[in-house]
C-alpha cells in the first residue's frame, strides 16, 4: 500500500535497568525503523535508584487517509504506572519527528518537525526540497520511494553567532564571529536579501574578508551600504548535523542613495501654475515612510517600481518666492534623512532660455540653472541640459542607462565585492552580454557595459575560474558588437567622459579569454572584429608556436621553442591563446610612453594579444615575432602597458623592438614578453646614422682630452693668473666649468656600455649624473656671466671674495642638483623619464625640456651680456679713434665673439633646430661637431688664448723675455674694464699692468 502519510513517531518509555541501556539501544545515525516498530535509541539516562532508564522508540505509522489526529501533532505526556505494577516498559511521552507527502509523480517530500533533522549521511544523497521549512539546511528532503528512516533529534547547538551591531551606518564595517564548542567542518556564509528567496554566497573580495582558526570564524564586510543588508547565515556542519546560524543587519539609506527628480527646478509662474517633485529610494528591509516640507495645498502620493519606491509631492500652486522643498524619509528608531530639492521662481526682468521641444520637452529656465528631465522607460538616471548666463541653451547631457544592465553592473560589481560565486555567476552575466550590447543606445550604456565586463574579468581572476566555450562565445559576440558601435555617437563621448575606456575592454577582454577550460581546446572563433584561436599542448611541445590570421594585410606570430622550454620542463599541459581586435587601437587612448613622445602615429586598425597559461598561471616572459604586413612609414613595435599613466595605460616600446623582414617590406617586431601588440607608423623620423654616433664618441674623446690638458695648464699657471679678484672670479668659473663638463662627458661617453632601460639602476645613476653635470656646466657659465655684468655695470664697485664665492658655489651646483631631483621624481615613475634604449632624458617627453629651458635661458642671458661687452668695447674706439683704429675694434669684436661663444653656451641655440627638426640630419651634425667639442674650445680660446696664461706658460717652458705691445682682445675682464673707462689708448697700459 502506497501510503499518502507516513508519520514517524518518537515514543519516550521508562523501561527497566536490566543490564546497560546503552548497550541495547542503537547508536544515533543507524536509524532504520520501518513497519510498525524499529530500534531505540538512546535520549537519556538517569539512574534513579538504579531500576530503570529513559529511552526513545521510534515507530512508523502509516495513514490510509490523508489526515491524522491533531493530538499526534504535539507532544503527549501519559501517566506514569504505579510503582506496585511488575516491571515493564511504560510509555511517557509521544512526538511526532517526520511528516512524509506523496505528489502526483510519486516523489515524497519529507520534511522533518521542529527540533529534528535529517543527518548529513542521508542528506548528501537527496535533493532538498525547494522550499526549506524555516530555512534549516536538511529539513526537508526529496525521495524517490519510501524511505525507511526518520528524521533525528537535535542535540544542542554546536557553536553561538555575534555581531559588532544589528544597525550598520553607511560605510561601516560590519564584523560576525561564531564561537564553535564542537569540530565543525564545510563552514560558509550567506546572505539574504530583503525578499530575496535563496541566501547568496559571501567569499573573500573587495569587501568581505573570511578568517577562521580553532573554534572560531570570523566575517568582515567593509563599507556596508544598503547592498549588504538583510539575514546573514553560517552554515557549518558539526556532530552529524548541518546547522544554520543567522542574523539580521539593518542599514539605513544615505542621501546618495535617494534619487530625485528634480534635485532643482528653475519655473515660471506665469507658464507653468504647478509642479511634481519625486524622490525614490531602493528596496531595503527598513520601512521609511516620508513626510514632504512645506506640504500645504500639495498633494503626496506613492508608487511602486522595479526595485525601488517612489515618493510624489504634486504642488498644485508655485509658491512666490524662491523655496525648498524637503523630502524627509524617516524609519523608526533613526534619524529621519532629509533630501533638499531647490525651487527657483523665475522673475519678470530675468534672463531665461525659452521652451524647447525639439526631442525632450525642456521649459522655460532661468539663466544659470540647469533644467532636468525624466529618462524614457526602461532607463534610470537623468537628463540634463544647462541654460547659459546669456539665456542660450548648452547642449543635452544624458546619464540615462538600461535597467536591466545597470542590473547586470550590480550584480559583477557585488561579485567582485565577495556577493555571489564566480563559477556560477559569471556565466549568467555573459550570456546577457550580447543582448545588451546590441540594445545599448547611449555613451552610458557603453560606460556601464564596459565596467560590468571589467569587474567580471576581476573576479574571474581573483577566483580563478574557467569558462567554457559558451561563456567565451558570449563575450567574444559581445566584444564584436562593443567595437562595432559607432563611433562618433558612442564611443567619442564614452571617451569624453572616460578617455581610458577603450583600454578598460582590452583588460578585461585579454584577462576573461584566456580562462578557457583545458577540455574546450582546441577552439577557434572568428568574428568580423573579434578573431581567437585557442590551443592546448601536453608536456612534449613538438616545434616553433606559430599562427596566422586573415586580416588585411595578413597577421602572423610565431613563439620559437626555446621561450617554450621552461613550461615543457615542468611537466605541465600549456594553453596558448591568440586574440585580434580590430578597430580597438583606434579607440585606445593617444598615450604614448617613453621613447615615443607625444606625436600623432598611423596603426594597423587592429590590435594582438598573446596569452599562455601554464596550467592556472599565466606566463608573460616569452619570446615573440609577429609580422604585421606593409606599413608606411618608420615602425615602432609597441605593446599596451595598462601601468602607464596612473594605471589608464599607454603605449611602450620597452622589450620590443623592429626587425627588417627578410626581401619584404613588411613590419616584422620582436619583442620579449608576452600582451596586447600593435605597431605604431611614424610618418616623420631621423633616420639612423652611424657616422654621427661615430663623430660624437670622436668628439667626446676630443673634448675629454683637452680639458685634461687645461686642467694640466691650470696646475702651472694658477698661481699667476689670479692675482685680482676679476681674474681670479673668471678663471675659478673656467675652472668648475672644465671640472663639470669633464665629468659629464666622461659619464656620457661610458652611457651606452650599460644595460639601458628603467629598471637598470646603473643607467639611471649615469643619466641623472649627465643630466646634472651638464647643467652645473651652464650654471656656471651663468655665473661668469652675471660677475661681467657687474663689472661692466659697477666698475668702480669692488666684489668680495668671500661673499662671491659661496654665491657662486649654491648657483653653480645646488641648484642643477635640484632641477635634475625633482626631473627625476617627476618624471620617473610616468615611464618619461629615460630615452628608449639609452641611458639619457627622453627625447620627446617632458625630461629633456628640464634640461633645454634652462640652458636656452642661460644662452640668452649669456648672449645680452656679450652683447653689454661689445658695446663697451666698440663705442669708445669707434667714436673716438681713427680709422685704422676702427678696423682694430672691428678685428676685436670678431676675436671676442670666437671667444665668448662657447665659453657661454650660445651653440646650444643650435638645439632648437634639433628639436623642430624631424627629417634633415644637418642640425644634427652642427649641433654634435659644436657640443661635443666644446672642451676643445674651452682649452683654446678660454685658456690657451689668454695672454697671461701665454705668458705664464713662456716663462715656465722658455724663459722668455716680455712678451710686445701689440693690442690683444683676450677675455681678461680687466682690459675691459679699463678699456670702457679709459678710451682706446689705455688698451697697452691695461695690459702691461697685467
Amino acid at each position: 500500500m502506497v501510503c499518502s502519510a507516513a508519520p514517524l513517531l518518537l515514543l519516550a518509555t521508562t523501561l527497566p535497568l536490566l543490564g546497560s541501556p546503552v548497550a541495547q539501544a542503537s547508536q544515533p545515525g543507524q536509524s532504520q525503523a520501518g513497519g510498525e516498530s524499529g530500534s531505540g535509541q538512546l535520549l537519556d539516562q538517569q539512574n534513579g535508584a538504579g531500576e530503570s532508564a529513559l529511552v526513545s522508540v521510534y515507530v512508523h505509522l502509516d495513514f490510509s487517509d490523508k489526515t491524522w489526529p491533531h493530538e499526534v501533532s504535539r507532544t503527549l505526556t501519559l501517566p506514569a504506572a504505579s510503582a506496585s505494577s511488575s516491571p515493564r516498559p511504560l510509555l511517557t511521552g509521544l512526538r511526532l519527528t517526520t511528516e512524509c507527502n506523496v505528489n502526483h509523480e510519486g516523489n515524497f517530500y519529507c520534511a522533518c518537525l521542529s527540533g529534528y533533522q535529517w543527518n548529513t549521511s542521508i542528506c548528501l544523497h537527496y535533493p532538498p526540497c525547494q522550499s526549506p521549512q524555516n530555512h534549516q539546511p536538511c529539513g526537508c528532503l526529496v525521495f524517490s520511494h519510501p524511505e525507511p528512516g526518520y528524521c533525528q533529534l537535535l542535540p544542542p547547538v554546536p557553536g553561538t553567532l555575534s555581531l559588532n551591531s544589528q544597525l550598520q551606518m553607511p560605510g561601516d564595517t560590519l564584523s560576525l564571529t561564531l564561537l564553535l564548542s564542537q569540530e565543525a567542518t564545510d563552514l560558509s556564509w550567506f546572505l539574504r536579501h530583503p525578499g530575496s528567496p535563496s541566501p547568496i554566497l559571501l567569499q573573500p573580495g573587495t569587501q568581505v574578508s573570511v578568517t577562521s582558526s580553532h573554534g572560531q570564524a570570523a566575517l568582515s564586510v567593509s563599507n556596508m551600504s544598503h547592498h549588504w543588508a538583510g539575514e546573514y547565515m553560517s552554515c557549518f556542519e558539526a556532530q552529524g548535523f548541518k546547522w544554520n546560524l543567522h542574523e539580521v543587519v539593518r542599514v539605513p539609506l544615505k542621501a546618495t542613495d535617494v534619487a530625485r527628480l528634480p534635485d532643482q527646478l528653475s519655473i515660471s509662474r506665469a507658464t507653468s501654475p504647478g509642479f511634481q517633485l519625486s524622490c525614490c529610494i531602493p528596496s531595503t528591509n527598513l520601512a521609511y515612510t516620508v513626510t514632504w516640507s512645506p506640504g500645504e495645498g500639495s498633494k503626496a502620493s506613492s508608487f511602486n517600481e522595479s526595485g525601488s519606491q517612489c515618493f510624489v509631492l504634486a504642488v498644485q500652486h508655485c509658491p512666490m518666492t524662491d523655496t525648498v522643498y524637503t523630502c524627509d524619509l524617516q524609519s523608526p528608531g533613526l534619524a529621519p534623512l532629509r533630501v533638499p530639492i531647490s525651487i527657483t521662481i523665475i522673475q519678470d526682468g530675468d534672463i531665461t532660455c525659452p521652451e524647447d521641444t525639439s526631442v525632450l520637452t525642456w521649459n522655460v529656465t532661468k539663466a544659470g540653472h540647469v533644467a532636468q528631465a525624466p529618462c524614457p522607460e526602461s532607463k534610470r538616471g537623468i537628463v540634463r541640459r544647462f541654460c547659459a548666463a546669456d539665456g542660450v541653451w548648452g547642449p543635452v547631457h544624458s546619464s540615462c542607462t538600461d535597467a536591466r544592465l545597470l542590473a547586470l553592473f550590480t550584480r559583477a560589481k557585488l561579485l567582485q565585492a565577495g556577493q555571489g560565486s564566480p563559477a556560477e555567476e559569471v556565466p549568467q552575466i555573459l550570456a546577457q552580454l550580447p543582448g545588451q550590447a546590441a540594445e545599448a543606445s547611449s555613451p552610458s550604456d557603453l560606460l556601464t557595459l564596459l565596467s560590468t565586463m571589467k569587474y567580471l574579468a576581476k573576479a574571474v581572476a581573483k577566483a580563478r575560474i574557467q569558462l567554457d566555450r559558451s561563456a567565451l562565445k558570449n563575450l567574444l559576440i559581445a566584444t564584436d558588437k562593443v567595437l562595432d558601435m559607432d563611433t562618433r555617437s558612442l564611443w567619442t563621448l564614452a571617451q569624453a567622459r572616460k578617455p581610458w575606456a577603450g583600454s578598460t575592454l582590452l583588460l578585461a577582454v585579454e584577462t576573461l579569454a584566456c580562462s578557457l577550460c583545458p577540455q574546450d581546446h582546441p577552439f577557434t572563433f572568428s568574428l568580423p572584429n573579434v578573431l581567437l584561436q585557442s590551443q592546448l599542448f601536453g608536456p612534449t611541445f613538438p616545434a616553433d608556436y606559430s599562427i596566422s590570421f586573415p586580416t588585411r594585410p595578413p597577421l602572423q606570430a610565431q613563439i620559437p621553442r626555446h621561450s617554450l622550454a621552461p613550461l615543457v620542463r615542468n611537466g605541465t599541459e600549456i594553453s596558448i591563446t591568440s586574440l585580434v581586435l580590430q578597430k580597438l587601437d583606434h579607440l585606445l587612448p593617444s598615450n604614448y610612453g617613453q621613447g615615443l613622445g607625444d606625436s600623432l602615429y598611423a596603426t594597423p586598425g587592429l590590435v594582438l594579444v598573446i596569452s599562455i597559461m601554464a596550467g592556472d598561471q599565466a606566463f608573460s616572459q616569452g619570446e615573440v615575432i609577429m609580422d604585421f604586413g606593409n606599413t608606411d612609414g618608420s615602425p615602432h613595435c609597441v605593446f599596451w602597458d595598462h601601468s602607464l599613466f596612473q594605471g589608464r595605460g599607454g603605449w611602450s616600446k620597452e622589450g620590443c623592438q623592429a626587425q627588417a623582414a627578410s626581401g619584404s617590406p613588411t613590419a616584422r617586431c620582436l619583442c620579449q614578453h608576452l600582451t596586447a601588440f600593435s605597431v605604431l607608423m611614424s610618418p616623420h623620423t631621423v633616420p639612423e646614422e652611424p657616422a654621427l654616433a661615430l663623430l660624437t664618441q670622436v668628439g667626446l674623446g676630443a673634448s675629454i682630452l683637452a680639458l685634461l690638458v687645461c686642467l694640466g695648464v691650470y696646475r702651472l699657471v694658477w698661481r699667476v693668473v689670479v692675482r685680482n679678484k676679476v681674474s681670479y672670479f673668471r678663471h675659478a668659473t673656467l675652472l668648475n666649468m672644465v671640472l663639470c663638463l669633464l665629468a659629464a662627458d666622461t659619464c656620457f661617453l661610458g652611457a651606452p656600455f650599460l644595460p639601458p632601460g628603467p629598471r637598470s639602476p646603473l643607467c639611471l645613476a649615469a643619466t641623472f649624473l649627465c643630466h646634472f653635470l651638464y647643467l652645473a656646466t651652464f650654471f656656471w657659465m651663468l655665473a661668469q656671466a652675471l660677475v661681467l655684468a657687474h663689472q661692466l655695470l659697477f666698475v668702480f664697485h669692488q666684489l668680495p671674495k668671500h661673499r662671491v664665492l659661496p654665491l657662486m658655489v649654491l648657483l653653480g651646483y645646488l641648484c642643477p642638483l635640484g632641477l635634475a631631483g625633482v626631473t627625476l621624481g617627476l618624471y620617473l615613475p610616468q615611464g618619461q623619464y629615460l630615452r628608449e634604449g639609452e641611458c639619457w632624458l627622453d627625447g620627446k617627453g617632458g625630461a629633456l625640456y628640464t634640461f633645454v629651458g634652462p640652458v636656452l635661458a642661460i644662452v640668452g642671458v649669456n648672449g645680452l651680456v656679450l652683447a653689454m661687452a661689445m658695446l663697451k668695447l666698440l663705442r669708445p674706439s669707434l667714436s673716438e679713434g681713427p680709422p685704422a683704429e676702427k678696423r682694430q675694434a672691428l678685428l676685436g669684436v670678431i676675436k671676442a665673439l670666437l671667444i665668448l661663444t662657447p665659453i657661454f653656451g650660445l651653440t646650444w641655440g643650435l638645439g632648437l633646430a634639433t628639436l623642430l627638426e624631424e627629417v634633415s640630419v644637418v642640425p644634427h651634425y652642427i649641433f654634435t661637431i659644436l657640443n661635443t667639442l666644446q672642451g676643445v674650445f674651452i682649452l683654446l680660446f678660454g685658456c690657451l688664448m689668454d695672454k697671461k696664461v701665454q705668458e705664464a706658460l713662456r716663462k715656465r717652458f722658455c724663459r722668455a723675455q716680455a712678451p710686445s705691445s701689440t693690442i690683444s682682445l683676450s677675455t681678461n675682464e680687466g682690459y675691459i674694464l679699463e678699456h670702457s673707462k679709459g678710451g682706446s689708448d689705455t688698451a697697452r697700459k691695461t695690459d702691461a699692468s697685467e
